[in-house]
């Protein structure tokens, strides 16, 4: 099964009148399912701002957009930690950046040894400012 059809048949679910719209009761009822709470009023707020046509209830495009920028929200943040591990730890005198240095201590505790100039030339790969380090647009340039 696809990640549309997965999606589909959840909205199907939550749909449970069929009409093809999630609407707020729906949404309230599918929260107390998995164990939450949440008011009327606070599930028409929702679907209100979630809503992408205007009707107060949301489609299956608007439930896609959700749970796809959830994703994207969680990506960015396991990307954030990654960039941590590797970001110079000031010895360096980079702070909030990736430095031959650093990188290669990283790459050493992940049992892959280099050498410092091994690894300016992997970074010069994605420098794009080409100040021999990788700042976080960079990094996240490069793991895309």
């Amino acid at each position: 099964m696809d990640k549309v059809q997965q999606y589909e048949r959840v909205f199907r679910h939550l749909d449970s009148n069929g009409d093809g719209k999630i609407s707020a009761p729906e949404l309230q009822i599918c929260v107390e399912k998995i164990g939450g709470e949440l008011s009327l009023e606070e599930a028409e707020i929702v679907a209100e701002l979630i809503d992408s046509d205007g009707d107060g209830m949301l489609s299956l495009e608007d439930l896609v957009k959700v749970v796809e920028s959830a994703n994207d929200e969680e990506k960015m943040n396991d990307l954030k930690m990654a960039f941590k591990m590797y970001e110079d730890d000031q010895t360096d005198g980079y702070c909030g950046c990736i430095t031959p240095k650093s990188l290669k201590r990283m790459l050493s505790k992940l049992g892959d040894s280099r050498t410092v100039d091994e690894c300016e030339l992997m970074i010069a790969t994605f420098d794009l400012d080409g100040n021999g380090v990788l700042d976080f647009y960079e990094f996240q340039y490069m793991m895309s």
